[in-house]
């Protein structure tokens, strides 16, 4: 019997490459992500230890430090939430392209599997009905020759 070949392979291994692409896509946005949050973290922190220093000082100068650097921290803040924003709409659209390219993928995957299980059940029908008649060759020579 033939070998087992599958007509869509290489159909097959291109969804799997486009997979693979949006997979890496959607990555190097969570990636994006997860950056913009260590830097909104990290604002968190300045703010926190800017608002512990100022504690005790009644120096107009200092004051004004304090309040310009508050100020440009919750500008910068301000910032970040907004491309996490945006961030997060491409994040969904990432999204998306990879599970319609999973889902492509699966079924062409399903189809592969279900053409190689017919394939594996014609193979052994026919090594079945191949020992049958080998079988019976033997038995007819022993028993009537």
């Amino acid at each position: 019997m033939k070998k087992f070949s599958f007509e869509l392979q290489k159909v097959l291994e291109y969804r799997e490459f486009e997979q693979k692409q949006a997979e890496t896509e959607l990555a190097k946005v969570l990636a994006q992500e997860a950056q913009i949050n260590q830097d909104l973290q990290t604002i968190a922190e300045q703010k926190v230890a800017n608002n512990s220093q100022i504690k005790g000082h009644v120096e107009f100068d200092a004051m004004m430090a304090h309040s310009q650097y508050t100020n440009l921290l919750d500008y910068q803040k301000e910032v970040l939430l907004k491309q996490l924003a945006e961030l997060q709409l491409v994040i969904e659209e990432k999204r998306a392209v990879l599970t319609e390219c999973m889902e492509k993928t699966l079924a062409l995957q399903k189809l592969k599997e279900k053409q190689l299980n017919e394939w594996k059940s014609a193979a052994r029908h026919e090594s079945n009905k191949f020992l049958n008649e080998v079988g019976s060759q033997g038995y007819y020579r022993k028993n009537f020759n």
